[in-house]
């Protein structure tokens, strides 16, 4: 937890927090079963004793292909896996599924997210948002409003993969509201949510010069 000493091979548990608070905006009662150890047998067991008093699964971590990958075959042995991976950066590794209903039983909705914070924070806002949404009744579109604006630097390379860049959206010295991308990509760096105001949505195989159109998603359009 912040604020104790790390051991060797820890990092501090920041996705709890964004979690929680992610969901109690959205005025959910969050049932926290902590951290779940890196074998089949104690994830299966978290996985099937939330199911039994949730009407959703979230989990962090453990979905990716690493040897102490537990959650994808544990959601597979207790119910169906129904996605796995997305074309996205960060967050490639998602998968939604069903925990239950092998034999006409109660299915409990499943998501299962990366690990790391700031994956965790777009898979939730793009994903996990609008269908926690749709669980509490809202009818109308829940999908995330996006606005079009300039960019305010140069992506020559193409991704393979849609990018979900944490970006700022202000103006710049002439007063022309243009977007900048945080200097550090990677999706460790939790401080990148902290100066970002929003997302800057990179369509795959395109490049980018300043000045281009982009679409720019607001935190204000993700969060509460």
């Amino acid at each position: 937890m912040p604020g104790t000493p790390l051991g060797p091979g820890q990092i501090y548990n920041s996705n709890r927090f964004i979690l929680i608070g992610l969901l109690e905006e959205l005025g959910c009662e969050v049932r926290d079963l902590g951290i779940v150890r890196d074998t089949l047998d104690a994830t299966m067991e978290a996985l099937a004793d939330a199911a039994e008093h949730s009407d959703l699964i979230l989990a962090s971590g453990g979905v990716s292909v690493g040897e102490e990958n537990h959650v994808k075959p544990a959601v597979e042995r207790l119910g169906s896996l129904d996605l796995w991976q997305i074309a996205m950066r960060p967050g490639k590794p998602l998968a939604f599924g069903h925990i239950g209903g092998h034999i006409d039983g109660e299915r409990t909705p499943f998501i299962g997210s990366p690990g790391n914070p700031v994956s965790l924070f777009v898979t939730f806002c793009l994903f996990a948002r609008p269908f926690i949404r749709r669980m509490q009744g809202i009818a109308g579109s829940v999908r995330p409003a996006v606005v079009t604006a300039e960019v305010g630097f140069t992506w020559p390379r193409p991704a393979k993969r849609r990018e979900f860049q944490r970006a700022r959206l202000e103006p710049d010295e002439s007063g022309r509201c243009r977007v900048s991308l945080y200097p550090n990509p990677s999706s460790a760096v939790l401080s990148s949510v902290a100066w970002a105001n929003g997302l800057a949505v990179i369509l795959e195989g395109r490049s980018l010069q300043e000045g281009d159109p982009i679409e720019f998603i607001p935190f204000s359009a993700l969060t509460g």
